[in-house]
C-alpha cells in the first residue's frame, strides 16, 4: 500500500513547474505492475491508495487558500485537505476496482483505456467535477504532445494508460519487445505529428497588453481599498493605450458593476479615445434579481469598422451584451453546495462573492476592436468541452482570467498556465492568459510560452500574437476518436473473456 501510494506521489514531478514528462511513464507502470501482481480483492484498495499519494501531494496547494485565507486552524485545513485528496482517490479506486474483479490481466491493456476515461469523464463532472491532475497534462513537454491536436488531453491520458499498462503486463509475462515496440511506436508518431502545423498563421497579428494588478488577496475585498484598486488598474494602463486591446485580469475591479458604472464609462470613453479595446473582470450584482454573476465584460472600440470622428464614444451601459458570465463555478469559492446546512460552520464557507449564478454553458464571444475572444474564467480552462462550445468559425483567440493569489507560492498556477497550454495545443488557436499576480502570459497556438510576467509583481506584459487559419483534428472531431478507439478496445476484451469462458 505504501509503496503504490509513493507511485502517486511521484506524479507531482510530472506536472508543473517540475515538468518532467517521463515520470509519467515509471509512476503509472510502477503502479500496473504492482497491481497485476497483488490479489484481486485489492484492487480498489491499491487504486485508491495510489490516488491518495497523487492528489493528495498534487492538489496540495489547496490547503494553502484553506489555512491562509479559510479562517481555519491547521488540524482543521489538514483535515479539509485530506478529505479533498480521499475523494479524488475514489476515481482511480473505481478503476482498478472494475479492472481487476472483470478482467483478466493479459485484457488490461485492452480494457483499462475505457475504464479510466470512463471513470475520468465522471470525475470531470460529478459535484461540477473537478478534472485538475488529468494524466495528459504531464506530456505537454513530452514527445506524445504531438497527440494533443488530434485526440485532446482527454485522449492523451487514456493514450498514457494503454501504454503504461501495456508495458507493466508485458514485463509480468516478461515479454520485452512488445514493450519496446508500443512505446517506439507512440514517441515516433507524436514527434512527427508534433512537426504538423494544423493550424498555421494568418500573417495577420494584433497587439495586446495584459496588466498584472497584484493586489493581495486580503485586501481584494476591502471597501476602503476599491477606489485604490481602481486607480491603480487605470494608472498601470496610462502607457498602454497604443495596443489593439488591453486586458485586465478576474474581478480587477473590485465594486460590483451597478455600483462602478461611472469608472466603467469613463475607462470605456477613454479607450474608445485611442481606438482601443479592453475586456475587464467585475462582478455584477442585479439588485433587482438579487443574481449575482462573476462576468467578463468588453469595453472601448469594439467594432475596427467604428466611425474615427474628433469625439469617439464607447458602447458600455449597465447590462449591455459584449459580456460573459462564468458557467463551471468553483464549489465553496463561489458557490456552496449544501448552502442551508453548511454556511456559517466556517469562515471559509461565508467567503466574500461564494453566491454566484451560473452563465449559460454556451455563449456569444466577447468583441474587442473587432478581434473575437472565447472566454474561460478561472478553472473553466480545465474543461476542454466547455471551451470547444465557445469556439466559433470567427473566433480568433482564447482569453483565460484568473486569480491565483489564493495559492500563494505553491505549484498550483504553475498548473494552471499548464493546463491553458494544453487548450492552446489542443485547439491550435493562442491563449491569453491574465492573471491578478501571475502567472499571466501569451501562449502561442502550439502551445508554447511566448512571454510572460513573473509571480508577485505588478506589471504590464504587451505583445504582438499571431492569428492562424485553420482547425486542429480535437477541435472538428472533440473526444469522438478517442472514445471510438477506446469503446472498439473493450469490445475486443470483452470478446476474448466470453471466448476464454466458451473453452
Amino acid at each position: 500500500m505504501l509503496v503504490t501510494c509513493l507511485c502517486g506521489v511521484l506524479l507531482t514531478l510530472a506536472y508543473a513547474p517540475f515538468s518532467f514528462w517521463f515520470v509519467t511513464f515509471l509512476s503509472l507502470t510502477s503502479f500496473i505492475y504492482l497491481l497485476s501482481n497483488s490479489l484481486p480483492k485489492q484492487g480498489f484498495k491499491l487504486g485508491f491508495a495510489f490516488g491518495l499519494g497523487w492528489f493528495g501531494a498534487g492538489v496540495s496547494w489547496v490547503h494553502v487558500s484553506i489555512a491562509d485565507f479559510g479562517g481555519i486552524p491547521l488540524i482543521g485545513s489538514i483535515t479539509l485537505m485530506l478529505l479533498l485528496s480521499a475523494y479524488l482517490a475514489l476515481f482511480p479506486a473505481l478503476s482498478c476496482y472494475i479492472l481487476t474483479k472483470y478482467f483478466s490481466r493479459k485484457l488490461w491493456p485492452l480494457a483499462l483505456p475505457f475504464i479510466w476515461l470512463m471513470v475520468e469523464w465522471l470525475r470531470s463532472w460529478l459535484l461540477t467535477g473537478f478534472p485538475w491532475l488529468s494524466l495528459g497534462y504531464s506530456q505537454i513537454q513530452g514527445p506524445l504532445a504531438g497527440w494533443f491536436p488530434v485526440i485532446g488531453e482527454f485522449g492523451v491520458s487514456g493514450l498514457l494508460v494503454f501504454i503504461c499498462t501495456a508495458i507493466a503486463i508485458s514485463l509480468t509475462a516478461k515479454k520485452w519487445l512488445s514493450s519496446v515496440i508500443i512505446v517506439t511506436m507512440f514517441f515516433i508518431s507524436g514527434l512527427a505529428l508534433n512537426r504538423y502545423q494544423w493550424a498555421k498563421p494568418s500573417g495577420e497579428t494584433a497587439r495586446i497588453a495584459m496588466v498584472q494588478g497584484n493586489i493581495e488577496q486580503a485586501l481584494r475585498w476591502t471597501p476602503e481599498q476599491d477606489q485604490p484598486t481602481m486607480n491603480k488598474y487605470k494608472t498601470m494602463t496610462a502607457d498602454h493605450w497604443d495596443n489593439d486591446v488591453i486586458i485586465w485580469p478576474e474581478a480587477a475591479i473590485p465594486k460590483l458593476e451597478p455600483v462602478a458604472a461611472d469608472y466603467l464609462s469613463e475607462i470605456d470613453n477613454l479607450a474608445a479615445h485611442t481606438n482601443t479595446g479592453l475586456i475587464t473582470g467585475i462582478v455584477n450584482y442585479n439588485f433587482e434579481t438579487r443574481e449575482a454573476y462573476n462576468n467578463l465584460i468588453g469595453l472601448g472600440q469594439r467594432h475596427t469598422n467604428e466611425d474615427n470622428n474628433d469625439t469617439p464614444r464607447g458602447h458600455y451601459y449597465y447590462f449591455h451584451g459584449n459580456r460573459f458570465a462564468k458557467h463551471h463555478l468553483l464549489p465553496i469559492g463561489e458557490f456552496i453546495p449544501l448552502e442551508d446546512w453548511i454556511r456559517g460552520l466556517a469562515p471559509i464557507f461565508d467567503l466574500p462573492m461564494s453566491s454566484f449564478s451560473r452563465g449559460d454553458y454556451q455563449q456569444a464571444n466577447l468583441e474587442a476592436k473587432g478581434y473575437h475572444f472565447a472566454p474561460a474564467i478561472c478553472f473553466e480552462i480545465a474543461f476542454p468541452r466547455q471551451i470547444s462550445a465557445n469556439l466559433y468559425s470567427n473566433t480568433d483567440f482564447i482569453i483565460t482570467v484568473s486569480n491565483d493569489a489564493w495559492f500563494g507560492g505553491s505549484h498550483g498556477p504553475a498548473q494552471h498556465l499548464e493546463i491553458a497550454q494544453a487548450r492552446a495545443k489542443e485547439f491550435g488557436l493562442p491563449v491569453l492568459r491574465a492573471t491578478n499576480n501571475g502567472i499571466t502570459a501569451f501562449i502561442d497556438h502550439q502551445g508554447r510560452i511566448q512571454s510572460r510576467l513573473p509571480q508577485f509583481e505588478a506589471a504590464v506584459l504587451s505583445d504582438v500574437i499571431q492569428q492562424v487559419e485553420g482547425y486542429t483534428p480535437y477541435r472538428l472531431f472533440g473526444d469522438w476518436p478517442i472514445w471510438s478507439v477506446s469503446f472498439m478496445l473493450i469490445g475486443i476484451a470483452c470478446w476474448n473473456k466470453k471466448q476464454l469462458r466458451q473453452k
